[in-house]
Parts: C-alpha cells; sequence; structure tokens
C-alpha cells in the first residue's frame, strides 16, 4: 500500500465549509476516474488552517494515477495545496 499526503493551508473559518465540500463529494457516490478504490482522510488544524489530505492507494501505478487526478483538482474553499509526498505503508490498522 502506498500514500499520497497533500499538506494544505487556507482560512480557519472555511474549514468545515470545505469539510462539507469534500463529505459531499465522497457521499454522491461519483468517484473521478483515476481514484477507484482510493481512501481518503481529511485531517485539520482549526487554528491555522492547516490540513493533511491522506489518500491511501493499493499500488504504485494506482498512486500515479490518482496523484494526476488529485492534481488536476482544485482545493476549494479558499484553500492552496503547499506540497504534496509519497510514502510507503509500513503499517495500517485501517
Amino acid at each position: 500500500m502506498v500514500a499520497r499526503v497533500a499538506r494544505f493551508k487556507g482560512d480557519p473559518a472555511q474549514i468545515d465549509e470545505a469539510a462539507a465540500n469534500v463529505r459531499a463529494d465522497v457521499d454522491s457516490g461519483q468517484v473521478p476516474p483515476g481514484l477507484e478504490g482510493a481512501r481518503m482522510m481529511m485531517l485539520v488544524d482549526r487554528t491555522t488552517g492547516e490540513g493533511l489530505g491522506i489518500t491511501l492507494f493499493d499500488s504504485e501505478e494506482a498512486m500515479r494515477r490518482g496523484d494526476e487526478a488529485l492534481n488536476a483538482m482544485s482545493p476549494g474553499g479558499g484553500a492552496e495545496r503547499t506540497a504534496v509526498s509519497f510514502y510507503e505503508v509500513a503499517v495500517s490498522t485501517v
């Protein structure tokens, strides 16, 4: 398993709106091409407006497709993507 970790910075006052938008996208069941089978988490710091988007993929090939799809998307909510890193998942209970 591999993970794509994206860092974001935005207005702390817009965190709830941004989370609601992401939740609505997920709940719609409409998975963007390239993100099929991916699992996602959104972590936020309500004080600073910083956040992490962690997306888990079953393979490096799936991660490459997912990275392309996610790079084509706008973070929305006035947030800015500040960094993206990739990791091998050595241990997971999820």
